[in-house]
């Protein structure tokens, strides 16, 4: 009898899936929110609608030699957190309250967001150490943590 995927392993395997749209260079991400086990809205890092993508141009932040998890802002995409809020905005769908599932932990910067909007839960499958950021998601009484998911 074959094993019936847990939803928080359903939704992660699925942000995983939406992390292959990126076109980013240095680290493919994907996040998606969900609200009562529907899939609200996806994201994934890259470059804004209609713009060259860095697979074609090259990475800005590979051309500046800038470290990873330094200088957000000094890069052409957006987050993959960041397009799951745009997304919801441009289609008319309310994420307050919502649970949010990223293959990477979100940046101090999609943190922020990602309060402001109201999530409840931020779930991710890979970590990096930012107190500064897990603080701010204690402070504001939103649940996150690593979900470790079996890989196939």
């Amino acid at each position: 009898m074959s094993r019936r995927l847990p939803w928080p392993e359903y939704f992660m395997k699925i942000a995983y899936l939406v992390a292959e749209r990126s076109t980013c260079l240095r680290r493919k991400v994907g996040a998606i929110a969900v609200k009562d086990k529907r899939i609200a809205a996806t994201g994934y890092n890259g470059v804004p609608s209609g713009l060259a993508h860095c697979e074609d141009v090259g990475c800005l932040r590979e051309k500046m030699g800038i470290p990873s998890g330094q200088r957000h802002e000094l890069c052409r995409g957006l987050h993959a957190e960041q397009n799951v809020i745009i997304q919801a905005a441009t289609h008319g769908v309310d994420i307050s309250g919502a649970s949010i599932y990223c293959t990477t932990q979100p940046c101090l910067i999609c943190t922020k967001m990602l309060i402001n909007v109201g999530v409840k839960e931020i779930w991710f499958a890979e970590a990096y150490p930012d107190e500064l950021s897990q603080g701010m998601l204690t402070e504001a009484g939103v649940t996150f943590g690593l979900l470790e998911i079996p890989h196939d």
